[in-house]
């Protein structure tokens, strides 16, 4: 008989820990969102990026805007429950490319740890749908570049230090 062996679960999960309130840590991660996104280096559209927007309302976009004006999605809001929690669709193929038909998720919930503290939870999920790639994407989600920086830079601005 032959023992399976166990696949490495395919989820990302990062949190820290922010000095604010639970209302403006989801405000600063979702109304702010371009603004602490690094654009320079983690953007999808061949115009370099001017800013990322989250639609504020479940079926809203997620997407980029070019110093051109072009617009290029990255995926979809799936749902929107301020301030505790928002989920997305990640519509980014392994090229980094837009492509609907891949559909992990990001949820980040903010969890009031106190009056001026929020815990910020990040969890990139459904990485099979990478298929023979989601080994290398969760690596690359899970890397020095992916989302713990990300949070990082966030709790930078959502603590009032600028990026």
């Amino acid at each position: 008989m032959t023992v399976p062996v166990a696949q490495p679960e395919m989820v990302v999960r990062k949190s820290i820990v922010v000095n604010v309130p639970q209302a403006h840590a989801f405000a600063v991660f979702t109304e702010k969102f371009g603004s602490w996104w690094p654009l320079e280096s983690h953007h999808i559209g061949k115009p370099m990026a001017e800013t990322a927007i989250i639609e504020p309302r479940a079926g809203g976009r997620w997407f980029e805007r070019g110093v051109d004006g072009a617009e290029c999605d990255w995926g979809r809001v799936l749902a929107w429950e301020p301030p505790s929690r928002v989920l997305l669709s990640w519509e980014i193929s392994a090229a980094f490319q837009y492509d609907k038909s891949i559909q992990s998720e990001v949820e980040v919930k903010f969890l009031s740890e106190g009056p001026q503290t929020t815990r910020v939870m990040l969890e990139h999920r459904k990485l099979d749908q990478y298929g023979e790639k989601a080994s290398m994407m969760k690596a690359a989600f899970d890397s020095e570049n992916g989302w713990g920086s990300m949070l990082q830079v966030f709790a930078s601005m959502a603590n009032g230090e600028g990026v």
